[in-house]
Parts: structure tokens; C-alpha cells; sequence
């Protein structure tokens, strides 16, 4: 396992994750809506031999559904409040680094990150395989 790798695949994720915090709790409210839309079971609609009723089973599936956006929901709080953090102790430069070469790797970064370090393109990429395999320590120990 090669953990630059690994890394760099998880920031990736960073900005789907962000996204997630605002798109689940919307989803998770529509699926409460639907839950007070279904009516419970009639008595003329008795199960047999131990079923449920398609009402029941919708509504175990609504329930089902929402624990496991809120459960999703919880672990991408926690996710990018740990990155957001690990972000925040980086120098600007780091940050840049990260940014164009592992979260947002578009085509025309390494150009930007020349003109917004001053530095040659060799320079860039020498740096960028720097960052990604040992952060540089701004704290002392």
C-alpha cells in the first residue's frame, strides 16, 4: 500500500464530502416528509402468514434510509472538520501545493502554480514532491 497514494485519493474526496454537508441534511428531511405521507395500515390489508404490509415495508425502508444518510452524514462532518484542520496548520504555500497538484488537479495548475510562487516549472514539480511526500514542519518541536 503506498500511502502518498492513499492520501492524495482522500483529498480528492474533500470537496464531495463538503458538498455532502449540505446536500444530506436536505435529503434526510425529504425522506421525514415522505415518512408523515405514509399512512398506517388499514385493517383490511392484514398480512399473511407473518408479512409486513407495503405500507410497513415502506416505511422500514424510509427509516432505514435515513439512519444511514445521518450516519453518513456524521462521518463527512467529521471528515472534513479533521481535513479542514490538517489545512489549517499548513503554510499557504503547502495549501497550494495540495490544492492544485492532489484536490482540484486541473489542467493549466502547474502554470498557475508558476506564476503564484514565481518559480519555474521544474521548480514547481520539484516542490510538489516535496509537499506530497513530507509536508514541510512550521511548528517547532
Amino acid at each position: 500500500m503506498n500511502w502518498k497514494y492513499e492520501a492524495i485519493e482522500k483529498l480528492r474526496d474533500y470537496e464531495a464530502k463538503k458538498l455532502a454537508l449540505s446536500t444530506l441534511p436536505e435529503e434526510i428531511r425529504r425522506l421525514e416528509l415522505d415518512a408523515q405521507r405514509i399512512r398506517s395500515a388499514t385493517g383490511d390489508g392484514t398480512p399473511v402468514k407473518g408479512g409486513g404490509s407495503t405500507r410497513e415495508d415502506i416505511l422500514l425502508s424510509n427509516i432505514v434510509h435515513r439512519e444511514e444518510l445521518e450516519r453518513s452524514l456524521e462521518m463527512a462532518r467529521k471528515w472534513v472538520a479533521l481535513v479542514d484542520a490538517g489545512l489549517e496548520i499548513l503554510s499557504e504555500e503547502d495549501r497550494l501545493v495540495l490544492l492544485r497538484f492532489c484536490m482540484h488537479p486541473e489542467r493549466g495548475n502547474v502554470e498557475r502554480l508558476c506564476g503564484e510562487l514565481g518559480l519555474e516549472k521544474s521548480a514547481v514539480y520539484d516542490l510538489s514532491l516535496i509537499h506530497i511526500s513530507e509536508p514541510t514542519r512550521r511548528t517547532p518541536i
